[in-house]
């Protein structure tokens, strides 16, 4: 795993990571700071009244229950947006149980008889929790502290698919992506952060016991350093190529307000076009930046309310999920519709198809499918009872799934859900009889497996279609260099491009290089 190879594609990798390793920093930082601002006096207040105690406990238990994605979504669907602000909310939330839990532990130990010492001095409430009480109950409150970095620092991975930028970026694009160097790079950082953070605390916390000044201000010094560290490593980085941004600047009349942002949903396909619009707009000397790993309708979402600016959907995801739309029509007409239909509802401009169709397709073992005598979807009706399908989790839920159902009275023995990239391998092993693969992944052109026809039509086409937000379509330049992109990738290129990521495991800019190579 460690070869040659490995180590080539790391710098690659480390490019990304002031950008990321900020975003996962402000995250853990500033929610763990608004967990200890709530939770403390909330745990102060709880610890002199336990039937409020309780109901506060409770309400935190419960929050902590939640799935880490699944609170996520639910801040997402709450606040109507995506990005940084619901994945900080939701890990304030997570933060909040183990302050509150020790801070109200903290404070019922406090001994009695310091408290009565206080008392006899004539110190008032607010002077006896200022000068005794949160200084005894420091250490424990500490504790508590140093739990939730634990849990902020490892939920924050999950902030990707929210749009939000973190060390999660890596792992879940290696995942995505077949892609080892990325999720070592991942999860060495966001674990030695974890660490580095937890001994800073720890610092704190022996700060508390000695009353130690000096370890105070140690401990204080590193939280700032470890803080400013992403902003260090992003100014060199853009010294780096401050000349080539003065050149850039130079020669064009354009000025460009802040960085265009490029989206993309979570499998490999959306990576490789997302390095390849970063490129395309690079020659136009645009800044960008990336916020991949969305859901379906995340990504419109994000684009009509100007939080991205580019991305590359599909015109049977647009037709059946956005416009609610079941009716077949041909690949031209559904075109024109859906960019007249976004065109009226938010701006969003649809510059053309890029050429290649990445559509729904069932798929099984050819030597299964020989056996059995399947070579459509009608074919495979009569044997669905016996059969395990397998695809990833978002099929079951769309229209197009129950448009196959209404036409072709479809049922299988049982659904599994799993990420799309490993739905091959759980074919191969006959942990799977049937698949719904993406018509443009490499792995279907290897001969291990067939495409089962759809003769009924009950699948639209899904032609890829590029989409920019209003804010870049102002941009003449920039909207052009990406207009020519239009027919300019074949599915046949496609499905090389992503095979080179998926069959040989290449990085992505290999793929992308692809995507470049001259129409033969």
């Amino acid at each position: 795993m460690f070869d040659t190879d490995f180590w080539a594609r790391v710098p690659h990798q480390l490019s990304f990571l002031p950008d990321r390793l900020w975003g996962h920093v402000f995250l853990a930082f500033s929610s763990i700071l608004a967990g200890v601002l709530i939770s403390i006096p909330i745990g102060i207040f709880c610890s002199r009244r336990p039937k409020i105690e309780k109901v506060a406990v409770t309400i935190a238990n419960i929050i902590q229950t939640i799935p880490g994605m699944a609170l996520l979504a639910i801040m997402v669907f709450a606040l109507n947006r995506t990005g940084m602000i619901p994945a900080w909310i939701a890990l304030v939330l997570y933060s909040i149980l183990p302050i509150l839990r020790n801070t109200i532990a903290g404070m019922k130990t406090v001994d009695a008889g310091c408290l009565e010492a206080a008392d006899g001095i004539g110190l008032n409430k607010w002077q006896r929790l200022r000068i005794v009480e949160l200084p005894l109950a420091a250490p424990t409150i500490l504790a508590g502290v140093r739990t939730a970095s634990a849990w902020v620092v490892g939920a924050a991975t999950l902030a990707y698919p929210v749009g939000a930028t973190s060390l999660g970026d890596y792992i879940f694009a290696g995942l995505q992506t077949s892609n080892p160097v990325a999720l070592m790079v991942g999860c060495f950082f966001s674990a030695g952060l974890a660490l580095l953070l937890d001994m800073i605390l720890g610092g704190l916390e022996m700060a508390s016991q000695k009353r130690s000044l000096t370890w105070a201000l140690g401990s204080v010094g590193c939280l700032v350093a470890v803080a400013i560290s992403p902003l260090l490593m992003k100014v060199m980085q853009q010294q780096q190529t401050r000349s080539i941004s003065n050149e850039a600047i130079a020669t064009t009349e354009f000025v460009q307000e802040r960085p265009y942002v490029i989206g993309g949903k979570p499998f490999t396909e959306q990576y490789i076009l997302i390095d390849y619009l970063q490129g395309v707009l690079a020659e136009e000397n645009r800044e960008t930046e990336v916020k991949a790993g969305l859901g379906s309708t995340v990504v419109l979402d994000s684009l009509e309310r100007g939080e991205i600016d580019c991305y590359v959907d599909y015109t049977g995801t647009l037709w059946a999920i956005e416009m609610e739309r079941s009716d077949n029509v041909s690949s031209a007409e559904m075109m024109i519709d859906i960019g007249t239909y976004l065109k009226d509802k938010s701006g969003v401009l649809a510059l053309g198809p890029l050429g290649f169709r990445n559509d729904y397709v069932f798929a099984m073992r050819k030597g299964q499918a020989d056996e059995l005598d399947i070579q459509s979807i009608d074919d495979l009706v009569p044997h669905a009872g016996k059969l395990t399908a397998a695809c990833e989790i978002e099929f079951w839920s769309r229209p197009e799934w129950a448009a196959v159902q209404s036409k072709y009275g479809l049922q299988f023995g049982q659904t599994k859900s799993m990420d799309a990239n490993l739905m091959y391998g759980a074919l191969s092993r006959g942990d799977a009889d049937v698949i719904v693969a993406y018509r443009t992944d490499g792995r279907l052109a290897s001969g291990e497996f067939v495409e089962l026809e759809d003769p009924r039509f009950a699948l639209p086409p899904y032609d890829a279609v590029l989409l920019v937000s209003p804010r870049l379509a102002k941009d003449r330049a920039a909207t052009e260099k990406l207009r020519n992109l239009v027919n300019t990738i074949s599915t046949e290129k496609m499905r090389k491009a992503n095979g080179t990521v998926d069959i040989d495991k290449k990085p992505i800019p290999t793929a992308v290089e692809v995507l470049s190579e001259p129409t033969s």
